[in-house]
């Protein structure tokens, strides 16, 4: 049985005083949930901060992005290497406001799963389709061609320490959610694209749900038998909302 994981990703959220604030009520609602893996992903100057008060216990820290360099003449890049020496765990790639603001391409995102993966850090590949592109009927394409960029830069057994966060560009800070039969439908779509190269691999592969999952929405999500978690934006920056998520994470167990 695939573990499930919910990491929150924080994006341009947070102080020192507040995240320390965040973390502790995580921290205190926690326990209990060792049957799935939680993290969360502050910005890159409350990383720090964040693996110390989270040393010695459960709670994993992950940061939102990562260079494609591995160091050099690259000023205000963050290296994978970098972010293990600080004591990340994992590191989301090719989340769509990089892709869409800041104009990253499929061939840079694989390269940063490369840099990810040899600095001993799991990647967290986000992909998705605008909702144009699901109006016209393209989204299985498009979010196959995400997914064949990374195989090719890496090779289909290097998703056996990836994950995949497949987060339909549409439901993303907009209030609208993918409904649990088209969340199904794309993570099945996913896992069957990597069981065509590697069956065991897939079997085992995590990927999970990201798009406006809410306390209110998350156990119908979870329990759909390819979604193994989530991604969680705004929600995780109420330590009650992120742990009533976290909690229908582990409660979807029963459910797969």
């Amino acid at each position: 049985m695939r573990k499930p994981i919910v990491l929150g990703n924080w994006k341009l959220n947070g102080s020192t005083a507040s995240s320390e604030a965040l973390v502790a009520g995580i921290l205190a609602g926690v326990t209990g949930l060792d049957a799935i893996d939680v993290g969360v992903c502050p910005p890159f100057v409350l990383i720090p901060q964040t693996v110390r008060q989270a040393a010695h216990t459960d709670l994993k820290v992950g940061a939102q992005d990562c260079s494609e360099y591995v160091e050099g003449a690259y000023t205000a890049e963050v290296s994978a290497d970098m972010l293990r020496d600080v004591g990340c765990q994992y590191v989301l790639i090719g989340h769509s406001e990089r892709r869409a603001l800041f104009g990253e391409r499929d061939e840079v995102i694989a390269r940063k799963v490369g840099r990810a993966l040899a600095a001993g850090l799991m990647p967290v590949l986000c992909v998705g389709e605008t909702l144009e592109e699901r109006q016209a009927g393209r989204m299985n394409e498009v979010v196959c061609a995400q997914v064949h960029a990374v195989i090719d830069e890496v090779g289909v057994a290097a998703f056996d320490r990836i994950v995949i966060a497949y987060e339909p560009v549409w439901a993303i800070g907009t209030g609208l959610t993918a409904s649990p039969e088209q969340a199904q439908a794309m993570h099945a779509t996913i896992r069957g694209l990597i069981a065509g190269l590697n069956e065991p691999v897939a079997r085992t592969l995590r990927i999970q749900y990201g798009g406006s999952v809410k306390p209110d929405n998350a156990a119908e999500l979870f329990s759909q038998p390819d979604i193994d978690g989530g991604l969680i934006g705004g929600a995780s920056l109420k330590a009650e909302d992120f742990l009533i998520i976290c909690r229908a994470a582990a409660d979807s167990l029963g459910t797969v």
